[in-house]
């Protein structure tokens, strides 16, 4: 029941009734990720993800960013493309984790070169 009201309400969480209903009338599904993303166009030439687990932009992999905005370049037709030993795993955006950047600077802001005129 909360799932109903998640989909009606908020687009945030998975795919809305709306565009379920686009899926059904208009929706041409394309191909799936490694993710589990799943794509799909339009007969107008619209396209869209559905993303698995979290919406988050930054799942979709190289090969699917390039159909996604429709740029015409060798990796569209190829969706299996050989992964080299060096390329990472995808990681959700990791700001205001505890995971997150902090240059070598960040450790030492403490010390500050200046006096403020407040003591």
């Amino acid at each position: 029941m909360l799932t109903i009201f998640k989909q009606i309400f908020t687009w945030w969480n998975q795919q809305t009734i709306g565009t379920r209903l686009q899926i059904l009338f208009s929706g041409k599904f394309v191909g799936e990720d490694q993710n589990g993303n799943k794509y799909y166009e339009s007969k107008s030439g619209r396209r869209w993800v559905i993303y698995n687990g979290d919406v988050e932009a930054s799942k979709i992999p190289n090969e699917w960013y390039s159909w996604m905005h429709h740029m015409n370049n060798k990796i569209e037709n190829v969706h299996n493309l050989k992964k080299y030993g060096w390329q990472k795993v995808h990681l959700p955006n990791q700001t205001g984790s505890s995971n997150s950047y902090h240059p070598k600077k960040y450790n030492n802001v403490n010390k500050k070169k200046y006096k403020t005129w407040k003591n």
